[in-house]
């Protein structure tokens, strides 16, 4: 009687033994392979944030990135026969990254082809940077990446072509600023706002632009507004609202003070430039060289200036007087006045952004004064600043030594 009973505990106590050591295995298997998951997206967005920050990366790193995000891949004689074999009459312009040249498929589809310099290391990490980021995003207000090439040491990347180019040679032009209506303006304006509200809130990863400026949004056949050159951005991940860098990237007159100060970025930065391009918008002017006084004011002081003084729209541009109506120029400087501020946490988020462009009923802030002199500052002894600037469907970047 005692054998049966010890016999049949024995028994009880080794299935529960058995059923309790294969629970733990299968726990440890699922965190093996949760934390192998979390390893990788971690190394993912490590990989795309560190190639904003100076790593040099080698053709076999270059090409496993690429194979890794299935993006297309298209033959170098196709886009040889596409470019004319880069020839000069094709090209479109010269950033950081290298040429950027028009080609012609043979289907008849244009696209923009950017060809990686031999000698830039500066453009192997933007177009690294670029294939990691652009490819993975899909938005009307973003421009395409189509496809890559990567034969014979040449590293190409190819774009959707914008045959109306960049909105600074409408904005800036001499005489293009005419077929920019106020309603055309508006429309670019929104459009810009929805591509950067993407970037930061509605896409699959937090993305801080870092170079909004004109030049970097390009024009469709209907003037749709794209945002482009994704070279410097740089990835959140998380929780994360906020780094800081000690290569400092953009352009001057579009960099956030803390960022052209202290390398501190944000989704507020690229708020900041988003502010200073509405105020080109609406003026026509450039920040960038913008002198009215001997003090070296800015147009953001300058519009600030007029709007507290309630002349807000002297800063309007004048070949808007016949197609523009006042209260949605005056709402708009408002809006991208509250953009400029110098504290970060000042600056309405690209949401809160959105809503006061679509609503007149919205009552908006006081917005405070802009910092006096912006994306300007003397580099110490021994550092320099280094400004490269290109046109058309180019990146422009301006790389700065933080003091």
């Amino acid at each position: 009687m005692w054998i049966k009973v010890g016999a049949g505990l024995s028994a009880v106590i080794a299935v529960l033994f058995f059923s309790a050591c294969t629970c733990t295995m299968r726990r440890r298997t699922n965190l093996r392979t949760e934390e192998i998951a979390n390893i990788r997206e971690e190394q993912s967005l490590d990989l795309a944030g560190r190639a904003t920050v100076g790593d040099d990366y080698s053709d076999k790193d270059i090409k496993g990135e690429v194979t890794s995000q299935d993006l297309p891949l298209i033959r170098l004689d196709v886009i040889n026969e596409a470019t004319k074999q880069f020839s000069d009459e094709n090209k479109l312009g010269q950033g950081g990254f290298g040429p950027v040249y028009r080609g012609t498929l043979e289907d008849g589809k244009e696209v923009a082809v950017k060809r990686l310099s031999r000698t830039s290391g500066q453009g192997q990490r933007e177009f690294l940077n670029e294939v990691l980021l652009i490819a993975r995003l899909q938005h009307r207000n973003l421009v395409r990446l189509l496809r890559c090439c990567l034969e014979k040491n040449e590293k190409l990347l190819i774009y959707e072509y914008m045959p109306n180019k960049s909105l600074d040679v409408f904005l800036f032009g001499s005489r293009n600023g005419v077929l920019l209506d106020w309603q055309r303006r508006l429309s670019i304006i929104n459009g810009i706002a929805r591509g950067l509200l993407y970037l930061h809130e509605d896409s699959r990863l937090r993305i801080i632009h870092r170079d909004l400026k004109a030049s970097n949004i390009l024009l469709d056949y209907e003037m749709n507004p794209k945002i482009s050159d994704f070279g410097m951005a740089r990835i959140f991940d998380g929780n994360q609202s906020e780094a800081n860098t000690n290569r400092i990237v953009g352009t001057y007159g579009y960099m956030a003070p803390e960022y052209a100060m202290a390398g501190l970025f944000s989704v507020k930065s690229d708020v900041f430039s988003f502010g200073v391009l509405l105020l080109e918008i609406i003026s026509g002017k450039k920040n960038v060289g913008f002198h009215l006084s001997e003090e070296g004011e800015s147009l953001l002081t300058f519009a600030w200036k007029l709007w507290s003084d309630g002349q807000g729209l002297e800063l309007m541009d004048s070949m808007l007087e016949k197609s523009s109506a006042a209260t949605e120029v005056l709402r708009c400087i408002h809006i991208g006045l509250l953009c400029v501020q110098e504290d970060p946490a000042d600056r309405p988020t690209m949401s809160s952004v959105l809503h006061m462009l679509a609503s007149d009923t919205i009552a908006l802030p006081i917005p405070k004064q802009p910092a006096f002199s912006i994306g300007r500052f003397v580099a110490m002894e021994g550092q320099s600043s280094n400004q490269k600037v290109c046109s058309g469907n180019e990146l422009t970047i301006s790389v700065l030594s933080p003091r």
